[in-house]
């Protein structure tokens, strides 16, 4: 049921190449949405047990920390870039987009503080309660995949051609700087 939680970046994917990292993050959300929805899954059948505690602080711990610190980034270093190049109806939709995912996790956490705690139950005790949760989850999810989706295939490919290496080795130093790791030289 778990995964392991990488907050920092996968082989391949340092601060080196800020733009590796932002779809490498990208992929991580992926599959925090997978362990997501098979918690849930997890859940109808076999309620809140060792294994969905588990899950559920794991999808916490990663949307907790590493979420807010990917949309940091973005906000910081690639929509600005795009509001220069006069994308601001894009920048406007992703803001208003973290805005709307950051309100989602607040009401899907309690859901996850529920079940790390034990007291999520299988769906056959409490069916009403369980397919609102369900619906929040797949909401959230739908939310995050969109999101991404826009971002990699118009917010990325738009904003990186317009930062040189000094620029990106520079976006790269302060990505890593906030997280408190090693950053490119």
């Amino acid at each position: 049921m778990t995964s392991p939680i990488t907050l920092h970046p996968d082989p391949g994917a340092g601060f080196d190449e800020p733009f590796e990292m932002l779809l490498a993050c990208h992929q991580r959300v992926e599959r925090m949405l997978g362990l997501l929805e098979r918690l849930a899954a997890h859940l109808r059948e076999a309620g809140a047990d060792g294994q969905a505690q588990q899950a559920a602080r794991d999808v916490m711990r990663y949307f907790d920390i590493a979420g807010p610190a990917h949309h940091e980034d973005e906000e910081r270093h690639v929509f600005p870039v795009l509001q220069a190049a006069g994308e601001a109806a894009l920048v406007q939709r992703l803001q208003q987009e973290h805005v709307g995912m950051a309100a989602a996790w607040a009401r899907l956490r309690q859901d996850l503080q529920a079940v790390a705690g034990g007291s999520a139950t299988a769906v056959d005790a409490v069916a009403t309660v369980a397919a609102a949760r369900d619906a929040r989850w797949r909401d959230f999810a739908a939310l995050y995949r969109a999101h991404i989706e826009a971002e990699e295939a118009q917010a990325y490919p738009s904003a990186q051609p317009r930062l040189d290496a000094t620029a990106r080795r520079a976006m790269g130093r302060e990505m890593a700087e906030r997280r408190g790791v090693p950053g490119p030289a």
